[in-house]
């Protein structure tokens, strides 16, 4: 995908770099201060649909190539300069963390740590980076990339159905819920399945399953969303009690209190059970995300340019949510007839993908002409 990006911006003349931190951008005129930047990332989840990211990418270069035809010399751009950019590991699919490339930029990531970070297989983020031709000394804060964003606009395939009940193929994100990623380690002792009497386990797996059902009864009652969908066991046999759970919990909800108020139930309910069964229980945080209002004058400019359509919360993290604190940023979203992401059965219509590239160009437009 990286190489396609690359590709894609060499075909219409742009330049292309690669940032300390692994972000691609690709720039129509000279980089500098108040860029017009649009984008979104490149990669997945396992088993991810093919919206998710690359639709943001793809019609951020659509997008250029509309307004670029509508000028007499597309040449140079008349105005503040553009740039398209591909974050590097939005999703956190293999290290752990999420929206890793902007986090890092922002400096809401320690470079010390994002070094660190390993893969289920233990190769560190460090390793991945030497291996693939990049330097991870120099990962770190980017005072420079920054300083160059007057204004972001990150389009996204929609994650829900909101936009199918309103009847509108394009949306404008409101705020970002806060959210965070904590992974419990239930501890106990390995035995035999058979010969150890029930009375004498301490089976972590029974306290991991109370935990799961907790968890889903707490989200109900808070009117947040709390998920453990993944889990790792040891020593993962047929016929012995397990010796170590460990999981992984993803829970947001609309106020950061809320999700404090979550998570603290949760850990609550796990502790209670891991007494009973005599297990042990660890709680670490991987990653936060607080809540996120993007620039209202930016969302404003791109209401009025758009004819005002629905503005939706969104409960899922994004790049521009990372850079929000930092520059003035907004997000369009593109129809979902499915309502389902982060699988293959994630969609959108052509027609609403056009849309889509339609509404990033007048955006487009109109922020350079600023």
């Amino acid at each position: 995908c990286r190489d396609w990006f690359a590709a894609a911006a060499a075909a219409r003349g742009l330049d292309v770099e690669t940032d300390r931190n692994g972000n691609l951008w690709a720039w129509w005129g000279v980089p500098g201060p108040g860029a017009v930047v649009l984008g979104s990332h490149l990669d997945s989840v396992t088993d991810g649909g093919a919206f998710d990211g690359p639709l943001g990418v793809a019609s951020a270069f659509a997008a250029l190539d509309t307004v670029r035809a509508s000028r007499p010399a597309p040449a140079a751009p008349a105005g503040r300069p553009v740039a398209v950019v591909a974050f590097a590991d939005e999703e956190g699919a293999r290290f752990g963390v999420a929206c890793l490339g902007s986090r890092l930029a922002t400096g809401a990531m320690d470079p010390d740590r994002a070094r660190a970070l390993s893969d289920a297989d233990g190769v560190t983020l460090a390793e991945a980076m030497s291996s693939a031709g990049h330097d991870p000394a120099r990962l770190g804060p980017d005072h420079e990339a920054l300083g160059r964003i007057g204004s972001f606009v990150e389009l996204h395939v929609e994650q829900g159905r909101r936009l199918v009940d309103l009847n509108a193929p394009v949306g404008l994100a409101s705020v970002i819920w806060p959210h965070g990623r904590y992974r419990l380690s239930f501890s106990g002792q390995a035995n035999h399945a058979g010969t150890t009497r029930l009375e004498d386990r301490r089976d972590p797996m029974l306290t991991f399953a109370h935990t799961v059902l907790a968890t889903r009864e707490r989200a109900a009652r808070a009117g947040g969303r709390a998920t453990i969908g993944r889990v790792e066991v040891e020593p993962n046999g047929t016929n012995a009690v397990p010796s170590v759970v460990r999981a992984w919990l993803d829970a947001r909800a609309p106020s950061q209190d809320g999700l404090d108020e979550l998570v603290a139930g949760i850990a609550a309910a796990a502790g209670e059970r891991a007494g009973r069964d005599g297990t042990g229980l660890e709680v670490a945080v991987e990653s936060l995300a607080p809540l996120v209002d993007f620039d209202p004058a930016l969302t404003d400019r791109l209401a009025a340019v758009l004819g005002d359509p629905p503005r939706l919360p969104t409960q899922a993290g994004h790049d521009a949510g990372v850079l929000a604190a930092h520059v003035p940023a907004a997000m369009l979203f593109v129809r979902n007839p499915s309502g389902v992401s982060h699988s293959p059965a994630e969609h959108a219509e052509p027609a609403d993908c056009l849309a889509g590239v339609a509404a990033l160009a007048r955006v487009l437009a109109a922020e350079v002409a600023r």
